[in-house]
């Protein structure tokens, strides 16, 4: 499941104010508990990460030496 960044900022708002339920899409979804809700961010937050494109620059450097 792809998630999105509405999904992230549910979740750190229900986080932020100590609220266990979150809803978003029309749906809701109860956690048990504060440490549910925040491994649910860190799987979005993980998921979100992936769906960004390669923006991290590359480069090699040779190091040529004379014998």
């Amino acid at each position: 499941m792809a998630f999105t960044q509405q999904n992230l900022d549910a979740i750190e708002n229900a986080i932020a104010t100590g609220t266990l339920s979150v809803e978003y899409n029309g749906k809701r979804v109860t956690y048990r508990s504060m440490s549910d809700l925040m491994r649910a961010r860190d799987v979005i937050k993980a998921d979100l990460e992936k769906q960004k494109p390669n923006s991290t620059p590359r480069s090699s450097v040779a190091i040529y030496e004379r014998f």
